[in-house]
Order: structure tokens, then sequence, then C-alpha cells
């Protein structure tokens, strides 16, 4: 239930800063996109931020936080692993 309330909370801070934005929502989808991928973007703040208070250094803090894999997502030719001999679908 936490949860269900912080993305309520979530939500209210968007609808109160498109507002201040005078940005109708749905909004416009680059609008829309570009919101997302701030989103993305400001979710990986706390974790570098954390890292870089222990000591870290930024790149190794970038690291530590896995802030590509969460923002870019699973990227092509990048699922395989070398070490694992990949899945095939068993003969019939």
């Amino acid at each position: 239930m936490t949860l269900h309330i912080a993305s309520l909370a979530a939500g209210l801070l968007v609808g109160v800063v498109y507002s201040l934005l005078n940005v109708r929502s749905p909004a416009p989808p680059v609008v829309a996109l570009v919101g997302l991928l701030g989103i993305l973007i400001g979710e990986q703040i706390v974790p570098v931020a954390r890292n870089l208070m222990k000591g870290e250094s930024l790149r190794a803090a970038i690291g530590l936080a896995e802030c590509s894999h969460h923002v870019l997502g699973q990227l092509p030719g990048r699922h395989a692993r070398p070490d694992v001999p990949p899945r095939h679908a068993p003969l019939d």
C-alpha cells in the first residue's frame, strides 16, 4: 500500500509541475518522452550520489549504480554472455 501512496504522491507532484509549465496532460508525445527520460535519469541520482559520498570516483559511482542497465535497458547484442551457451528450442 505504501508503494501506491508514493506513486500517487509522485503523480500529484508531476501534475503540479505540468500545471506550472502550462503543459496539458496527456502531454504531447515528445514532451512526454523527454519527461520519462528525465524520470529515468532522476531515479539514478540518489544511488550515484550515495556512491560518491562513499568516496568513489564519478565513473565508479555510475558503474556501481548500474545506471546504463536501468536507463537504457537491455541493449541489442548485450544479452548473450559468452560463458553461457545459447538456449535453443527443443526439437520435437
